[in-house]
């Protein structure tokens, strides 16, 4: 399902644990992996990342899932229902 995600078939992969969803994001190279936490009374997103701190400083570290997250942590404020 995550190879078929890849290629756009689908627009988001319901994962039921964290691991479940996780190692195929990183495997895959999917750098604007967003996790995103249901069911609460507000809106978690975070990076599909750890904090990287053994690139920090570096200039090889990447915000791209960051803004990923909050791109749909905003998406998610406007009404739109993942």
């Amino acid at each position: 399902v995550f190879m078929r995600a890849r290629q756009g078939a689908f627009d988001v992969v319901v994962a039921m644990y964290h691991d479940q969803g996780l190692i195929p994001v990183k495997l895959l190279g999917l750098e604007l992996g967003v996790n995103t936490t249901l069911g609460l009374p507000l809106i978690r997103t975070s990076p599909d990342h750890g904090t990287a701190f053994d690139i920090a400083g570096t200039g090889r570290a990447s915000a791209a899932s960051l803004l990923a997250a909050i791109d749909a942590a905003e998406l998610a404020a406007n009404g739109y229902s993942f």
